[in-house]
């Protein structure tokens, strides 16, 4: 096939009459199926040379890359599916982000604040990518997207279910040209069932799986977190699956649909508060940051502030104790065990709220330096950034953009030891490499291109 998987990857570093042989082989698949790609119009005359040119240049790439060489289509938009693509373009993924003429992904009007006129919300979940404007309702466009997905590894989309279906670019659709390519669908609430058809968003789906029932004071109402994680999770289900799927690639050289929701990802989140009701009937309850199963686990007023301390064990709580002077309350019998800690929880974090009020986070941070239990003041964002271990980590990065000029970003937060894992693009303005990817990886003309800009198929 004229896409490529991780397997072929590795011929790169075997011998030249191994790499011929794939050469030859994967000439010997374009030939095989060229009544295929003309059924659809794919290819004018010089396009079969262009994708052979990619192939041979993926084979020869150098890059340390983990995802060097892997092409990913990407028709999502908002944060899930941005999310995941974002991963992948992190780990060295060539990702194309395609977006509507004119408007692009939603998010690059969520704002303020704006960077140019674009929204800083679209920048951070949008880096490592290049824009490319189709118009998917027209044939031409359509006929656009299935060129670039019969070169393609990986093709993300988030629309309603059906609506890839409708414009003839289903994976039943692709398949049918390209057998290998990964095809991750992000809905909602799945591909059928009675909630199928609605559009989903963050905040529904973390109101119907639980999130927002079990978020918020003991005695308030429901809360939403203050980042959308049931998105940024699904993301993360996203890539994950993908990553395993291009791993089976290798040894099926077939590809496969992958379907992941924002409410099976929610519920599949609620980890021990699934398994309490279960396998135990209990109904759970908004803890604030206190912990349902732990005591103390939980955040306390200071004298400017507030700090998070814990005491997973009977040996963190004794020192906790000893470090707030107060060691008479893990002589207490009420509190020598957990679970008696649990028991009598009020009365354990009123004693405790009386001795954190007296001091400043700054304080206590330098009495429980060294501790063995687990604390943190609760930061602002300025703060969070002034962090020293924030500082130590080198998350922030800078990167230039075209109109922008030097954006400061969250980069990725896992570090490998023999790959790369950064930003090597800023990103993109909408449609910045509509052009460039037409006449670079699809071998159209100058003039082919302006006639489809006339015609309202890009832009």
């Amino acid at each position: 096939m004229a896409t490529r998987s991780i397997q072929e990857t590795q011929t790169c570093e075997k011998t030249k009459s191994e790499s011929t042989a794939n050469t030859q082989e994967f000439m010997s698949l374009i030939s095989s199926q060229m009544l295929n790609y003309r059924r659809f119009n794919l290819f004018g005359g010089g396009t079969v040379r262009k994708v052979l040119q990619s192939h041979v240049r993926y084979c020869s790439s150098s890059s340390s890359d983990a995802l060097s060489g892997v092409k990913v289509l990407d028709l999502t938009r908002v944060l899930a599916g941005p999310y995941c693509t974002q991963i992948l373009g992190d780990l060295g993924a060539d990702v194309l982000k395609i977006e509507r003429l004119k408007v692009g992904d939603d998010t690059r009007s969520w704002g303020p604040p704006f960077v140019g006129n674009t929204s800083t919300y679209f920048m951070s979940i949008n880096r490592n990518k290049r824009s490319v404007c189709v118009n998917l309702k027209s044939f031409e466009g359509k006929e656009i997207i299935q060129q670039l997905a019969l070169q393609s590894d990986v093709l993300v989309e988030n629309y309603l279910p059906g609506k890839m279906e409708e414009y003839g670019l289903g994976y039943e659709d692709l398949k049918k040209i390209n057998p290998q390519l990964i095809y991750c669908s992000i809905t909602g609430y799945g591909n059928t069932g009675p909630y199928a058809s609605r559009p989903g968003y963050d905040v529904i789906a973390s109101s119907i799986g639980g999130l927002n029932f079990v978020t918020g004071q003991e005695d308030g109402p429901p809360c939403k977190t203050g980042v959308a994680l049931t998105d940024l999770a699904t993301g993360l289900y996203a890539h994950g699956a993908i990553m395993a799927a291009l791993l089976q690639r290798q040894k099926t050289a077939s590809g496969q649909r992958i379907s992941v929701n924002l409410l099976s990802t929610q519920i599949a989140c609620l980890v021990n508060l699934g398994a309490n009701y279960l396998l135990a009937g209990q109904e759970a309850k908004r803890w604030g940051t206190a912990h349902e199963s732990i005591v103390p686990y939980q955040a306390f007023s200071t004298s400017d502030g507030y700090m998070t301390v814990g005491g997973a064990n009977d040996r963190q709580f004794n020192e906790l104790c000893s470090r707030i002077g107060r060691p008479e309350l893990f002589s207490d019998p009420k509190y020598r065990t957990n679970a008696l800690r649990v028991k009598n929880r009020k009365q354990l974090i009123d004693e405790m709220t009386k001795t954190m009020s007296t001091k400043s986070n700054a304080e206590w941070n330098k009495i429980f330096h060294g501790a063995n239990f687990p604390y943190g003041p609760i930061n602002s964002l300025s703060e969070v950034f002034a962090d020293p271990q924030v500082a130590h980590n080198h998350l922030v990065q800078e990167i230039d953009h075209s109109t922008a000029g030097t954006l400061k970003l969250v980069g990725p937060p896992v570090e490998f030891s023999g790959s790369g894992n950064r930003i090597r693009l800023p990103p993109p303005e909408l449609g910045q490499h509509t052009e460039s990817v037409l006449k670079d990886r699809l071998g159209y003309s100058l003039s082919q291109i302006e006639q489809l800009r006339d015609r309202g198929v890009i832009s």
